[in-house]
């Protein structure tokens, strides 16, 4: 049952009681079918019409009220939604971004805590999801998944109407359930960050990497391996947070507002003569390196990585100029460090120049190849247009 009441002061608020709206309307239909004198005094009985005038009274009822609960244009009240229960909910049609940046630093740091208990008890459970377009074994084990039912799940319970975009995917079972409420306030962040956003649900995309550099976590090279996520508001990357679980590292930034005490600029600026040295995935080092060493030159040095977060923060320690990739990569590796990289006046684009866009609708995928770097963006642009040329031809 629901009663609406209206404070002549404030915004409408709706009193929700325990009893759901099946139970109701199924005490109702009851009460219309019950012998006569229990419902109709002195023994008169309904007519057929009069049952059908009934029924159509309840479904015009359920019908406005669902039409009702959609809510309205005025954002700055909640509306109501049914649930699976049968129960009306309170749902406020927007979102507190410091609110997200602390659920997500939570959930990327508890999604880490699994991947490193899997790996350290040695209980991978390694299958192969097929191979990359570069030939590669693409596997999975169950620190993705477990990370991966960490942090997305984590999500519906703190923002249920969150779209929230993985690389993993798993049936449904009662592991779920056990996922714990995750943080909505976090000590470094209200330390660091003094105001607020709040955004609309429907303006929003999160883009999860439950595990980025699967191939070298089966191999034990633990220094690559990150969890991510990522939020973007309308398509821009707005939010990331990249984790470092074997090392307990968490680098977060909000583009505007602030970041992580530990996410410093340590630049390397190369100079007229010095050599460059560009970043690249190890799967496909040696190709990168020919290109890179036409593009800037022989004394060019080429740093072959694992993970894609990785590789965005060795920009950041000053271990590498730039971060190439000239092949096809999904938005879930590279979300959180483009979020990063422009909190920091850093850039990340495909390499032609374009600007990656990360709304839910979009192509999960990114074919245009990619460059990310702090400074001198511009100038490797220019230095790669050849090969940037070659990738729009290809696609």
């Amino acid at each position: 049952m629901i009663s609406v009441e209206k404070d002549s002061e404030g915004p409408q608020t709706f009193v929700v009681y325990k009893r759901t709206w099946k139970e109701a309307i199924g005490a109702f239909a009851r009460k219309a079918f019950e012998p006569a004198g229990a419902m109709a005094p002195m023994g008169v009985r309904l007519s057929p019409l009069g049952y059908a005038l009934i029924f159509i009274l309840i479904g015009s009822v359920v019908l406005y009220l669902q039409v009702w609960m959609r809510g309205s244009s005025d954002k700055k009240n909640p509306k109501l939604t049914l649930g699976e229960d049968g129960d009306v909910h309170t749902m406020n049609v927007d979102i507190s971004m410091k609110e997200l940046l602390a659920v997500s630093i939570d959930l990327a740091q508890k999604g880490g805590d699994r991947v490193r208990e899997i790996r350290e008890a040695n209980k991978l459970a390694e299958k192969s999801k097929g191979e990359t377009k570069e030939g590669a074994n693409d596997p999975m084990t169950d620190g993705d998944l477990q990370s991966h039912i960490a942090i997305v799940h984590g999500f519906e319970k703190a923002f249920p109407h969150l779209k929230v975009v993985s690389e993993e995917h798993e049936k449904k079972g009662d592991e779920v359930h056990t996922v714990e409420m995750p943080k909505k306030t976090h000590p470094e962040v209200d330390e660091v960050i003094k105001t607020d956003q709040r955004v609309t649900y429907e303006d929003i995309t999160v883009w999860v990497d439950p595990l980025d550099a699967t191939q070298e976590y089966t191999e034990d090279l633990r220094q690559y391996v990150t969890t991510m996520v990522c939020v973007a508001i309308k398509g821009k990357p707005t939010i990331g947070v990249i984790h470092k679980p074997f090392e307990h590292r968490t680098a977060w930034a909000w583009v505007g507002h602030g970041h992580s005490k530990g996410l410093n600029v340590l630049e390397r600026k190369a100079g007229e003569g010095q050599a460059q040295k560009i970043i690249v995935s190890r799967s496909h080092a040696g190709s990168v390196e020919q290109v890179a060493k036409q593009m800037l030159g022989d004394k060019t040095e080429v740093i072959p990585a694992g993970g894609a977060g990785y590789k965005v923060l060795s920009l950041f320690e000053g271990i590498a100029d730039a971060y190439i990739h000239v092949t096809l990569i999904k938005k879930w590796d590279i979300c959180a460090g483009n979020a990063l990289l422009l909190a920091m006046n850093g850039h990340m684009t495909t390499l032609g120049g374009e600007e990656i866009n990360y709304s839910a609708e979009g192509n999960p995928k990114n074919e245009g190849g990619l460059l990310a770097t702090l400074v001198d963006h511009q100038k490797f642009l220019e230095k790669f247009a050849p090969e940037a040329k070659k990738l729009a031809e290809k696609h």
